[in-house]
């Protein structure tokens, strides 16, 4: 897509709220550009753009969009009946979306593109934070916000430029990476990709994207990245298996931190350790060491900026006390994911109660997602679902058959050692006072979805 952005002056953002298209705002913004944009509701995000001088329109019309507007860029969230995007095509204005400008700003430097079902905020953040230690000036765009920077850009002067690389509708498609690393594959976006293989094609077709030099950094344990890894000639892979060129050995999960012994290539590294919990961060982290490795960064080094990592948002975000129980606020939504973080939550605070609070992301997910689901709670003390939490423009009538109440009806029926401590909650005013009548101290509170969920982690801790 050819678009000069030097001529370009006025931008407008539709769906400016969102975490991808707010950093391509500030990144505009600190270019010089006129920036402004909408949003259905107002949130942290949008609060914190205004602070920054960013006009917010809360509500989407068609007087959002002025004759003087050069360029407008949306959220793939939208509808072709968007009256914002509608008027911006009567008016004969170009538009993209938030993947293509990225993709612009992208492919022009030496990308790095972490991407995968699961960790990709976490290894992008880990792997960021790794390339500023090493002196890299490197510009980040990631899917959550860096506590480092503050927001979730960076803009750096140096060659490099990594990001956060979503599959979703294929939007990673827009890329052209110098180094990929891939995390996963298992089925997510289930509203958009028809089964496994439609979902693990994208990712086959986006390896095609790297350049004959280019690397593959990929986790060597996962069955359906292996299946098509062999369509790059240069590859790194990472994991817990004999086979890795980057293995983690000796994995100790201690009161508070995570340590490892890292072999790569046969040579043992030494001990790595995290302040973040699970086996997945160990995956994680192993994605950006082997990034640090490729790139030649000292080892003293990666495993400095590795054990100063303290998490991004709404990743295992320590938000502080409630009624002395300890508030942890966490995005997971995919049941794999759910079930991860109950159970490094279990190794990471021994013996202490986890009261695990779940608002489900979309309706079409939870259905299809349904029998996982039943078996990500196993691990919880006491748990709350509160009810689905409905995506603006991804959600059909013939999805909202299911509700949270089905999942902890049929969830007391298979773990009868849950069965007196599980309960629905209709909203979250109503999940809120199950909090209240439930909580002990001493507790771990874990604030789990992608929802809005989240907003009562940020009330609870004022």
């Amino acid at each position: 897509m050819k678009i000069d952005f030097e001529r370009i002056n006025k931008i407008h953002f539709i769906g400016i709220g969102g975490i991808g298209l707010s950093a391509i705002a500030k990144f505009m913004k600190l270019k010089g550009k006129q920036v402004g944009g909408s949003d259905l509701n107002r949130s942290l995000i949008v609060d914190k753009l205004r602070e920054e001088g960013i006009k917010i329109f809360i509500g989407q019309d068609e007087k959002n969009i002025s004759q003087d507007v050069d360029l407008v860029i949306h959220t793939m969230a939208i509808s072709e009946n968007n009256p914002e995007l509608k008027r911006a095509k009567e008016l004969n204005i170009q538009t993209i979306t938030y993947p293509e400008a990225l993709g612009i700003l992208f492919n022009d430097k030496f990308g790095v593109a972490v991407c995968g079902t699961h960790g990709k905020s976490s290894t992008t953040a880990m792997a960021g934070l790794m390339l500023d230690d090493a002196e890299f000036d490197p510009s980040i765009v990631i899917g959550s916000i860096l506590p480092r920077y503050r927001s979730n850009l960076r803009i750096g002067k140096g060659k490099y430029f990594l990001i956060e690389a979503c599959e979703y509708e294929r939007a990673f498609l827009n890329y052209y990476p110098k180094i990929i690393i891939l995390n996963n594959i298992e089925l997510d976006h289930t509203d958009y990709y028809k089964n496994l293989e439609d979902f693990k094609s994208a990712f086959s077709e986006f390896l095609t994207h790297l350049p004959d030099n280019g690397i593959l950094i990929c986790n060597g344990d996962d069955e359906m990245v292996s299946n098509i890894r062999q369509q790059v000639s240069s590859v790194v892979r990472f994991g817990l298996g004999e086979n890795n060129d980057a293995r983690a050995e000796d994995i100790k999960f201690e009161d508070g931190q995570v340590s490892f012994q890292v072999i790569y290539k046969k040579e043992n590294l030494g001990k790595f350790v995290l302040k973040v919990p699970g086996l997945f961060n160990v995956y994680n982290a192993l994605g950006a060491i082997s990034l640090g490795l490729t790139l030649k960064i000292s080892i003293e080094k990666i495993k400095k900026s590795l054990k100063d990592y303290s998490g991004i948002w709404r990743r295992f975000e320590i938000k502080g006390e409630y009624k002395k129980a300890l508030v942890i606020s966490d995005y997971a939504h995919h049941p794999t994911a759910v079930k991860s973080v109950i159970e490094a939550t279990k190794n990471f605070y021994p013996g202490k109660r986890v009261f695990a609070v779940f608002q489900p992301h979309q309706h079409n997910r939870t259905k299809e997602l349904y029998q996982d689901f039943l078996k990500s709670f196993d691990k919880a003390d006491i748990m709350i679902l509160s009810e689905i939490f409905d995506v603006v423009g991804r959600e059909e009538k013939k999805d909202q058959t299911v509700s949270s109440c089905n999942l902890v009806n049929d969830i007391k029926k298979q773990n009868k050692n849950i069965s007196e401590n599980i309960f629905y909650a209709k909203d979250l005013t109503e999940t809120r006072k199950l909090i209240d009548e439930n909580i002990k101290p001493d507790d771990i509170l874990l604030i789990i979805g992608a929802g809005d969920i989240y907003k009562i982690a940020d009330d609870l801790v004022e």
